[in-house]
């Protein structure tokens, strides 16, 4: 990830900034754990307007969308008794969050009041955010917004009470080449092997292994991450990932019919906490090659995009280096 964080986590900004005419005006709030969430959340007006922006380094247009959320917010007036407030959530860093508002894109962002949901935005279109904020939450009331470089609210956008996009569901009807369309879009999900397949890897919970050293620990996370050629960690299973970016990976592999293991991170906390230090790599889904960590979903693309023979070793279907499940003396056991 080689991209600038859309918001300076070392340096973060201060609650409120001062407007031209001297008055302190709103800034974007940067979100790091469900704890500070709950704060924030709970702390705040329920009568009052709370912009979530969910965001990734890796994604280029939320750079831009980054700069747009600043600008609007200081164009509101930072009041003892606030009618808005701008929370930024990195939807990796803090994937419970992501979860909770069915984040699958970034960027995203989502209007709520009271905890409830008033309306979401999709995209990096300016113009429809600042409509919405300003349908929720009226006009600003601090600086001029053109002089910002903010665009015209977009004057027809959708209704308030509708609801937000969703991830196609999993079962939806495939076409002859085994593509699953809903109204002309790709269900990503569909994609993935059925729930029917073996597994790869033997299923642990993490009441089985709480008394592994961490030299156990590190054995068994070797293991797995060679129980097969290839090896994706996710959040959930390639037939029902839990998140939209193992959706997007599993997407990948298959359109391309690359035969690979998985495991459930969500199924076993040791791993999912452990395989973070022996990755070096803090974030999910992660693909390993050969032993090796590859990367996540952005260098994944990457990869993809750069590479055509990438994994081609371990296409279904053809010559390649034993790809697909792994063999029983290959597969991980207690420690």
């Amino acid at each position: 990830m080689n991209s600038a964080p859309p918001l300076d986590k070392q340096n973060p900004a201060p609650a409120s900034q001062e407007s031209a005419d001297s008055r302190p005006t709103c800034t974007v709030t940067e979100i790091t754990t469900e704890a500070d969430f709950a704060h924030h959340s709970s702390s705040f007006p329920s009568s009052a307007l709370q912009v979530l922006y969910f965001h990734a380094p890796w994604a280029e247009p939320c750079k831009q969308m980054s700069t747009v959320l600043r600008a609007l917010a200081s164009t509101y007036a930072a009041e003892p008794t606030p009618r808005i407030g701008f929370l930024s959530i990195d939807a990796e860093e803090v994937p419970e969050i992501s979860e909770q508002y069915e984040v699958t894109q970034v960027p995203y962002i989502v209007l709520q009041r009271d905890g409830k949901t008033v309306d979401t935005v999709s995209g990096s279109d300016a113009s429809r955010v600042r409509a919405a904020v300003e349908r929720h939450a009226g006009k600003s009331n601090s600086g001029d917004p053109g002089k910002l470089g903010l665009p015209p609210a977009q004057t027809v956008t959708k209704k308030a009470d509708s609801a937000p996009s969703e991830p196609l569901a999993p079962h939806s009807q495939t076409n002859g080449n085994g593509s699953a369309t809903s109204g002309g879009a790709k269900n990503l999900s569909a994609y993935a092997p059925s729930s029917g397949d073996p597994a790869t890897v033997p299923e642990y919970s993490s009441a089985q292994n709480n008394d592994q050293s961490k030299e156990e620990l590190q054995q068994r996370l070797k293991e797995l991450t060679s129980a097969a050629p290839v090896m994706l960690f996710l959040k959930g299973t390639p037939s029902a990932p839990q998140c939209g970016f193992s959706r997007q990976t599993v997407s990948l592999l298959r359109e391309r019919n690359i035969r690979y293991g998985f495991f459930n991170i969500l199924a076993d906390d040791e791993v999912r906490q452990g395989l973070k230090e022996y990755a070096d790599w803090p974030t999910f889904p992660q693909l390993w090659v050969g032993g090796e960590l590859v990367g996540g979903l952005d260098i994944v693309k990457e990869e993809f995009e750069n590479d055509d023979d990438f994994l081609a070793d371990y296409k279904a279907g053809e010559r390649r280096n034993a790809g697909g499940p792994a063999a029983p003396q290959k597969q991980a056991t207690p420690a």
